[in-house]
């Protein structure tokens, strides 16, 4: 195959307090529970239905960890890009292989951005010089010096 993209895009909602655990190499990592939901009206019964669907966000990224601990909880609505990532380990119990597929936020081509008016508006993105940068929701991108009025 010629190319290929492992790219995931989320808007929804944190379903705990984010998780921020040490590394053995001393960095710090948070895990996200993010809660996506649809509805739709059942066509038999005109009854409202809902299926929300969980998946769980990693972040590796330092910057971006502190400021996971520092202005995210429960019921934060954020955006996420990231990568599809599954994790193989050994029961310590059973013995027998475990998987566990998450969203990876880490490196430039991932973003998380808080959503919603009771967050501080913004967000957070990795870029290429892999800085942490906190956008007020009025400005597009740090590259540009001209205010957008949207």
């Amino acid at each position: 195959m010629a190319g290929s993209l492992n790219k995931v895009l989320l808007i929804g909602r944190l379903g705990a307090d984010p998780e921020i655990k040490q590394m053995v190499n001393g960095k710090s990592v948070a895990r996200l529970s993010l809660a996506t939901s649809q509805t739709w009206k059942d066509k038999n019964t005109g009854e409202r239905k809902e299926k929300t669907e969980w998946h769980r966000i990693v972040v590796f990224n330092e910057g971006l960890v502190n400021v996971v601990q520092q202005y995210l909880k429960k019921g934060a609505q954020i955006y996420v890009e990231g990568q599809l990532t599954t994790r193989k380990w050994k029961d310590e119990q059973s013995g027998q292989d475990k998987y566990s597929t998450e969203i990876v936020i880490q490196g430039y081509n991932s973003s998380l951005t808080m959503l919603g008016g009771g967050n501080i508006g913004g967000g957070i993105q990795n870029d290429t010089t892999q800085q942490n940068n906190i956008e007020d929701s009025s400005q597009v991108s740090n590259d540009m010096d001209d205010e957008i009025p949207f």
